[in-house]
């Protein structure tokens, strides 16, 4: 049986389209749908163009109305009817009555080695920090920010004299690889961990 993937955007979208080209051949998924926070996210265009369905749930109608929004997120997606939901690069943080729904179906992606740096500015924390590997990491998502259990991560040294910038711009390109590495299995039903060198 072929599982249907909802993807969740907020920006360009470059996580979804590794995601959705992945999804070819022998691929246990297909896209079904590419959902947006804002019309705004370059990404939709890019799902168009890879004839994936689009939507946008605005989360500005629902100024200071978390339930709302969540609600009317629930019900686009109920609608294409997906069996597995990606985050990429989705900016909203979602609560408990909305991730219990989807509990054990919902993936992220977060530019970090979790369980260091939950949250935001990752790559500038680990250079402050001093570290000397950076990357990313593939988890379900669960309630609580950034956690849930581990399925996926890529390791990308950090090198003398990196800047934020270049540090995320060689962690994406492992992201690239690992989210689709990471999805083909746990849609076949494995939730094994892979780990990228």
């Amino acid at each position: 049986m072929t599982e249907r993937v909802a993807i969740l955007i907020s920006g360009s979208g470059s996580n979804m389209v590794s995601l959705v080209q992945s999804m070819t051949g022998d691929h246990p998924a297909r896209p079904v749908l590419v959902l947006a926070n804002s019309e705004t996210a370059g990404g939709l265009a890019k799902a168009r163009a890879l004839g994936v369905e689009t939507a946008v749930v605005d989360h500005r109608r629902f100024a200071g109305d978390r339930a709302a929004f969540e609600d009317a997120l629930h019900a686009r997606l109920t609608k294409s009817g997906p069996d597995i939901l990606c985050l990429a690069g989705f900016m909203r943080i979602l609560t408990e009555g909305f991730t219990r729904c989807w509990d054990g179906r919902m993936l992220n992606i977060h530019p970090s080695l979790l369980p260091k740096y939950r949250g935001l500015n990752t790559h500038a924390r680990a250079i402050e920090a001093g570290d000397g590997e950076a990357g990313c990491t593939v988890h379900e998502v669960t309630a609580a920010l950034d956690d849930g259990p581990i399925l996926g991560q890529a390791r990308v040294p950090v090198r003398p004299g990196d800047t934020p910038d270049e540090l995320a711009a060689r962690v994406l390109v492992q992201e690239h690889a690992l989210y689709p590495a990471v999805l083909r299995r746990f849609s076949a039903g494995d939730r094994t961990p892979v780990f990228l060198p």
